[in-house]
């Protein structure tokens, strides 16, 4: 991809990937259709209570990280899950995890609850050696580091619930002051125990009617949710050298404190217009520019008139009164995720600024009566639509806020991907030539084997011939990691390459076999069949093909 110099800035940092375990959505495409579609992942739960849940929190492979199952039940799930989603973000910016060892990429993760701890004690578990490591929440990313060898900075923030946006900055001033060269950075929190829940619930935090009612005159306090985000960091600049998918620009954030607010849990006006105005200074962004902010927005009586006026007086009073600015809150669809609920809400922003759609906010109805929107000149975006202003040559602007309940404040600022500069396209009729592609699926057990290739079926049902299929057979081999349990499907079109996928998944290929299916045949494998195995003990083969004579497949 090339880019035009004049509009990179050495300040500007690249999302190059993304994961996420969401209610309702465990992964960014279903993350993006739970929000397109306009629903809520809460629901009433066993206990009676209401909460957006995500499945299987307490599952994880273990034995995928090194963990015997011993260990891996000292383990707070938040750390297991943190392991899992880095992974896969780095494998969704095309990096091989193990490529990074002994590099200067940092982690970075917003954490902020310890249910497990409390559960553990409860039960009256004994104390182990893996005790002190599982519980401590430092070790979710130094955790992660250890797995990978990475060497730059590794560290958890708690700022409460703007933890994971604190995480966000901190990881961008240490791309910008060139301690880290690319960095993972998280948020989790997963409702694991009825205390912590209690606990907000006599805080007078949580709503009764089990509705974050954003901005609405019904706000009677949030609902909570759990899960998880990460992204891959990179500056902006080397994210293009390096030929970087990239999703969206940080252009810039900030951090501040209500330090002597009305008390020590009440979110303080001034503080957050200082923070805003800081934050647009700092990037260099007209606040006028802003065509969106995704809101802390809570839906509680005390926070939501505060942001709005800090908005409206900022960025409201930026524009012209015919264009009001468009607001929302991720907490309408899955809950308020606390520790990981910056980070949510800025993969929302993400989605909504690279794919030119706002999506809807849920819940809102009436405006609160405190929050005169008409004179703040703010509007909460209820319905999806094209992005307002595309077209006109200027890039998407979006901003994300995040707040603690101790009154730390983030917020920081989003722009659209540079666009490349044309290039000659790689159509169909150039990889005409291509008659097999080879699929490659891996896993550390056979049943992740399976796994894996079912999960990949779904995602070769919605490519095309040619040029589509070519691509994901190219990012197999290029940029994921390759483990002991294999298989190679081989496929001269989608349909092959899914029917052969099936087979992996039902178990039908056995170890060391090469099944074929239909399909016209290519040297000594048919076009459709399966190659697979167990990665022995490293030996050499050498292949003399003569006079040019190679078949499909025998590197595979």
């Amino acid at each position: 991809m090339t880019v035009q110099s004049d509009v990179l800035r050495h300040r500007d940092i690249a999302v190059i990937g993304m994961s996420c375990r969401l209610p309702g959505a465990p992964s960014i495409e279903e993350f993006w259709d739970l929000l397109c579609s306009g629903r809520s992942a809460v629901d009433r739960q066993p206990d009676g209570g209401w909460r957006a849940v995500i499945d299987g929190k307490g599952e994880s492979d273990a034995a995928f990280f090194g963990m015997s199952p011993r260990q891996a039940a000292a383990v707070d799930p938040q750390q297991r899950l943190m392991l899992e989603l880095g992974w896969e973000a780095l494998e969704n910016a095309r990096i091989r995890p193990a490529d990074l060892k002994g590099s200067d990429t940092g982690v970075f993760v917003g954490l902020t609850a310890d249910d497990y701890a409390t559960l553990l004690r409860r039960s009256g578990t004994p104390i182990s050696g893996h005790t002190a490591t599982g519980l401590n929440r430092s070790l979710t990313a130094n955790r992660l580091s250890y797995l990978l060898g990475l060497r730059g900075p590794s560290f958890t923030v708690d700022s409460a619930q703007s933890s994971s946006l604190v995480a966000v900055h901190l990881a961008c001033e240490s791309l910008l002051r060139g301690e880290s060269a690319v960095a993972v950075v998280g948020g989790v929190s997963l409702i694991l125990a009825e205390e912590s829940t209690a606990a907000m619930a006599r805080m007078g935090a949580l709503s009764p009617d089990g509705r974050c009612f954003t901005f609405d005159a019904r706000a009677n306090g949030y609902v909570r949710g759990e899960g998880g985000v990460a992204m891959v960091l990179k500056p902006l600049i080397r994210a293009i050298e390096d030929g970087d998918q990239v999703h969206c620009v940080i252009r810039g954030c900030a951090v501040n404190n209500d330090g002597g607010g009305p008390s020590l849990t009440h979110p303080d006006r001034e503080a957050q217009e200082a923070l805003l105005r800081r934050a647009y200074e700092r990037a260099g962004v007209s606040p006028e520019h802003v065509d969106y902010v995704e809101l802390h927005g809570t839906g509680t009586k005390a926070g939501d008139p505060v942001e709005a006026a800090a908005l409206g007086a900022v960025l409201g009073a930026a524009r012209g009164c015919d264009n009001p600015l468009a607001v929302g809150s991720v907490k309408t669809n899955v809950g308020h995720l606390e520790g990981a609920a910056g980070i949510t809400g800025l993969l929302k922003a993400v989605l909504c600024v690279r794919e030119g759609v706002l999506a809807p906010s849920l819940n809102f109805r009436t405006p609160n009566p405190d929050i005169r929107l008409d004179e703040l000149n703010l509007r909460v975006q209820t319905e999806l639509q094209p992005w307002p202003g595309d077209g006109t040559g200027r890039p998407r602007v979006a901003g994300v806020s995040s707040f603690g309940m101790g009154g730390t404040n983030a917020h920081l600022i989003l722009e659209q991907a540079p666009v490349a500069a044309e290039e000659t396209a790689v159509t169909d009729a150039g990889v005409g030539s291509v008659r097999v592609v080879p699929v490659v699926v891996s896993g550390r057990s056979t049943a992740a084997l399976r796994a894996y290739a079912g999960r990949l079926r779904e995602v070769c049902v919605g490519v095309s011939d040619g040029s589509g299929l070519v691509d994901v057979g190219w990012s197999l081999v290029s940029s994921r990691s390759v483990f002991e349990h294999r298989a190679v499907v081989f496929g001269g079109g989608v349909a092959e390459v899914v029917a052969g996928l099936d087979a992996v998944v039902s178990g039908a290929v056995v170890s060391g076999a090469v099944t074929s299916g239909s399909g016209s045949g290519v040297g000594s494998v048919v076009v459709g069949s399966v190659v697979s195995g167990v990665a022995g003990g490293g030996r050499v083969v050498f292949v003399f093909p003569g006079q040019g004579w190679q078949w499909v497949g025998m590197g595979a």
